[in-house]
């Protein structure tokens, strides 16, 4: 053991060839496992992911930090030209809000800010990084409703809608510089008071609390769900369909069944039912608009509803797709859609409690 006792990089680097470490991060762990101690650890597996995997379990805040490290190594910097920044999103949805009547979903509050702000496919359709299943567009209106949330204009729901506080009913806009500026100040960490807030890209490092859609635990289940093999990923959205009130809910065990993976049943108000066949596909990335059409050639003619369920994302050409009138109308669940059902009913996932401390109280007693 006494070899591997070096707390360099120097030290660790070694260890590149034998695991096939590619990413910094990486070792920035292994550097970690060796001040920790973990050695003996190391020595017992094989191969990349099982070391990762082994300090997971046993160094999981550390691992947490470095997994928030390496997904901003990986985020792409080819932003195209005309990308609103957050800042340019926070009064778009608060006008959204109110033409929605003061309320609405994520969804809600995308679509409209989208028809308002007229912007490109090009910029809709960016992904925010390769570990991601969020737009850009997705990331940077999570960071817009958190700055208003945080001012005092707006508030979430347990069901998940975002409000406009009563307070503030009639407001259509804020004073960006004022919101920027009172959010950060709240902040326990602060940046420099020289930058210039609204031309800041690194929203991460302002001590600002990360959006619920944001934080670094959906990348990491996004990235196991891709990696779940395909009969298994149905297993999973058979659950999570049934947890979401569908029943008599089939998975096909058939191969070649022209892109129906399963049946399921869903009862309105209590009475009126209607049969649905969905297909669900692991996606990194934009679905094409050729599934959506292969899909509904697929549907026979005693199926009332279909439903496309995704880890990617999908594009407005797609979703207009999915909507052609005349035709079929498909839902669609994407990859965002599909982790905040999993979250919602604790499937495979564990809420956790943090507390905020209130120093003042106890420098008070």
């Amino acid at each position: 053991m006494g070899e591997h006792r070096d707390f360099g990089f120097g030290g660790v680097a070694k260890w590149k060839g034998v695991w096939g470490i590619h990413h910094q991060a990486d070792l920035y762990i292994l550097w970690i496992a060796q001040i920790y101690a973990c050695q003996f650890m190391i020595l017992k597996v094989k191969n990349r992911l099982q070391m990762i995997d082994c300090l997971y379990k046993n160094c999981y805040n550390i691992c947490e930090y470095i997994e928030e490290d390496e997904i901003k190594m990986s985020r792409r910097k080819d932003i195209p030209k005309g990308m609103p920044n957050y800042s340019d999103l926070i009064n778009p949805t608060l006008v959204a809000l109110q033409q929605l009547g003061g309320s609405g979903t994520i969804n809600e509050i995308y679509s409209e800010v989208l028809k308002n702000m007229k912007l490109s496919e090009k910029i809709i359709d960016f992904q925010h990084s390769d570990k991601s299943s969020q737009t850009e567009i997705q990331y940077r209106l999570a960071w817009a409703r958190t700055y208003l949330k945080i001012y005092g204009i707006i508030e979430k729901t347990q069901r998940g809608v975002w409000a406009i506080l009563p307070e503030h009913k009639d407001k259509q806009s804020v004073d960006i510089d004022d919101c920027i500026n009172t959010v950060r100040n709240l902040s326990v960490k602060k940046k420099d008071s020289n930058f210039d807030p609204k031309k800041d890209e690194n929203l991460e490092d302002d001590g600002v609390e990360l959006p619920d859609e944001n934080r670094p635990w959906r990348e990491r289940l996004l990235h196991i769900l891709l990696s779940m093999n395909p009969f298994s990923f149905e297993r999973l959205t058979q659950r999570m369909l049934r947890e979401s009130e569908f029943y008599e809910v089939e998975v096909t065990k058939k191969t070649g069944d022209g892109g129906i993976d399963g049946y399921e049943r869903v009862k309105i108000n209590g009475m009126i039912s209607f049969k649905v066949a969905f297909q669900c596909k692991r996606y990194s990335g934009s679905v094409p608009s050729s599934d959506i059409r292969d899909f509904r050639g697929s549907l026979t003619t005693d199926i009332e509803k279909a439903l496309f369920i995704t880890t990617g994302t999908f594009s407005k050409p797609v979703r207009d797709e999915a909507m052609t009138s005349g035709k079929i109308q498909i839902d669609l669940i994407d990859g965002e859609d599909f982790i905040d059902r999993l979250a919602k009913y604790n499937i495979g996932l564990t809420p956790v409690t943090e507390y905020e401390i209130d120093e003042k109280y106890f420098v008070q007693l």
